[in-house]
């Protein structure tokens, strides 16, 4: 590799406490522990040169280092709340490295453990895209909206107000779809944010953001009954089967 290579960061946020599936991030997923995909998915990109799992738990801890990660801090509990957000979890780790180790990477890519059906050249190519567009603050993936928020409302008390408008197209909720916007859905598959994004402007996305499109179904584990469906996924994924809407996970997720 040349000398230049980037210092590209895999940062897994892995908590020990979850409500809808107890301790979901080691659950047995096909023989193997959830975490462990993706894992190994950031260990075999050509370009993440570094992979950490944040948790404030230690079996998470040992069980992500005997698949090859590096645990070099427990994440405080105060930072692994339901209500904890990725941005303070990134911070963090950030902070760590830096004033522990004089480590700071040109970019840290987000891997969601609980989203484990994806394909490691969508995170090189992600990086690639990111690494040569230095304009662009960060990456996210993105799929088409099932629903466009151009026919979504809120309430104002009583009253029904657009959650958003268009100047060029006024009443767009009472517009054919097809002659509206195409908008987009944030999927959490991988984002690609520049260290210089999170601890200097604040912020997991910053003012430019690139984006992939995705044309596969999402699959997450967010309840019991989605372990299933990733499970198959993660089978038809090894097999190198296509990934099908029969059995993927809604967009439904707030990610």
């Amino acid at each position: 590799m040349p000398s230049d290579r980037p210092n590209v960061l895999a940062l897994i946020l892995a908590r020990g406490g979850s409500k809808s599936v107890p301790r979901k991030n080691i659950l047995p997923i096909n023989g193997k522990p959830l975490i462990s995909y993706t894992i190994e998915q950031a260990l075999a990109s050509e370009h993440i040169t570094r992979t950490i799992v944040s948790t404030d738990d230690e079996e998470i801890a040992r069980i992500s280092r005997e698949w090859g990660a590096e645990t070099p801090f427990l994440r405080p509990v105060e930072l692994a709340q339901d209500s904890s957000v990725d941005f303070d979890g990134f911070v963090h780790c950030l902070e760590w490295l830096k004033e522990n180790e004089g480590y700071v990477p040109d970019a840290v890519v987000h891997l969601r453990a609980t989203g484990p059906v994806r394909r490691v050249a969508v995170i090189d190519q992600g990086i690639e895209l990111l690494m040569k567009t230095p304009e662009a603050d960060s990456l996210r993936t993105v799929v088409l909206s099932k629903q466009t928020p151009y026919k979504m409302w809120r309430f104002d008390g009583q009253f029904l107000k657009p959650v958003v408008t268009l100047p060029d197209i006024p009443e767009a909720h009472s517009v054919a779809r097809q002659d509206l916007p195409k908008t987009y859905w944030q999927n959490g598959y991988v984002d690609v944010i520049r260290t210089s994004t999170i601890l200097e402007k604040h912020s997991m996305v910053g003012e430019t953001v690139l984006g992939i499109e995705i044309d596969e179904p999402v699959f997450d584990i967010d309840y019991p009954e989605d372990v299933a469906r990733v499970e198959e996924g993660l089978r038809r994924l090894e097999a190198g089967l296509p990934l099908s809407d029969d059995i993927a996970i809604d967009n439904r997720h707030p990610v």
